[in-house]
C-alpha cells in the first residue's frame, strides 16, 4: 500500500467503526474504500468482514445478562446462524470477481433503503408480531436467510435480523437488540473463520482496518451523547445512494 492508500483504507475503516459504535452503517465506508484502492470485491469484502468483527463480539458480551434467560431459545438459533453464516461465506468465496462487481451497487441499494426505513420497518413489525416468541420453523428460516445474506454480503444485516426476531414474537427492543448482537456476533465469527482458511483476506488491509476501526469505536462511544443519531443516519444515507448511484455507473 502506498501512504495515500493506508490513510483511505485507515481513515474509512476508523469512521466505520466510529458509526457503528452511534448508528450503524459503517460498512457504507469501509468496504468501498477498499474497491478504491485496488483490492478484488470478494476479497474485499471478506477482509472487511475480519476487521468489523471485534465489534459484534463486544457488543454481544456487552448483553450477556440479558441474554442468559434465553438459552433454550438461542441454541436452535445460534445453530441457524452458524450453518447459514458458513453458507453465506462459501457463497462469496465461489462469486467470481466480475459477478459481485454486478451486484454491488444492487447490495448497496438493498441495504441503504432498509437502512433508511430502518426506524418505521421496526415500530410495523413490533405492532404486527404477535405471540411469545418461539423456534416455529418460520422463525428458523427467517434467521436462515438472514445468515446467509449476512456471511454472503453483511451491510444491512442487523436489520433484516432485527425485522425477523420482530415477526418471530419479539416486542421488547432492549431484548430484540441483545439477541441480535449474539446471532449477529455467531455469524460474522464463522464467516471471519471461513475466510481465513480460505486464504480470501488481504491481511495488510485488514490489520490497518482492525487498529483504525477499534480506535473509531471507542471515539464514537465517547462521543454517541453529543451528536443527534438523527444527523449521523441522515448522512450514512446520504453516503449510501452516493456510493449506490457510484457503483450503478460503473456497471455501465
Amino acid at each position: 500500500m502506498t501512504i495515500w492508500e493506508m490513510l483511505l483504507v485507515g481513515i474509512a475503516a476508523f469512521c466505520a467503526g466510529a458509526m457503528n459504535s452511534v448508528a450503524g452503517g459503517g460498512t457504507f465506508f469501509s468496504f468501498p474504500a477498499l474497491l478504491a484502492v485496488g483490492v478484488p470485491p470478494v476479497v474485499a469484502n471478506a477482509s472487511n468482514s475480519v476487521a468489523l468483527w471485534p465489534a459484534s463480539m463486544s457488543g454481544a458480551w456487552a448483553f450477556r445478562n440479558e441474554l442468559a434467560r434465553y438459552k433454550r431459545y438461542l441454541i436452535p438459533m445460534g445453530i441457524v446462524s452458524f450453518i447459514g453464516g458458513v453458507g453465506g461465506g462459501l457463497l462469496l468465496l465461489t462469486t467470481k470477481d466480475a459477478t459481485f462487481s454486478k451486484l454491488i451497487p444492487w447490495l448497496l441499494l438493498f441495504a441503504t433503503v432498509l437502512f433508511a426505513f430502518s426506524s418505521k420497518l421496526s415500530v410495523w413489525l413490533r405492532g404486527a408480531s404477535a405471540g411469545a416468541p418461539t423456534n416455529s420453523p418460520a422463525a428458523l428460516a427467517g434467521q436462515a436467510v438472514v445468515s446467509v445474506y449476512g456471511g454472503f454480503f453483511g451491510a444491512g444485516m442487523g436489520i433484516l435480523m432485527l425485522a425477523s426476531l420482530a415477526m418471530a414474537g419479539h416486542d421488547d427492543v432492549h431484548e430484540i437488540n441483545a439477541i441480535k448482537n449474539l446471532l449477529s456476533a455467531v455469524i460474522y465469527s464463522v464467516t471471519v473463520l471461513t475466510f481465513v482458511i480460505a486464504g480470501a483476506v488481504s491481511w495488510p488491509h485488514t490489520l490497518l482496518m482492525l487498529a483504525t476501526a477499534t480506535l473509531g469505536g471507542y471515539w464514537g462511544a465517547t462521543i454517541a451523547r453529543k451528536i443527534p443519531p438523527q444527523s449521523l443516519r441522515r448522512f450514512i444515507i446520504a453516503v449510501g445512494f452516493v456510493l449506490t448511484g457510484f457503483y450503478f455507473y460503473k456497471t455501465l
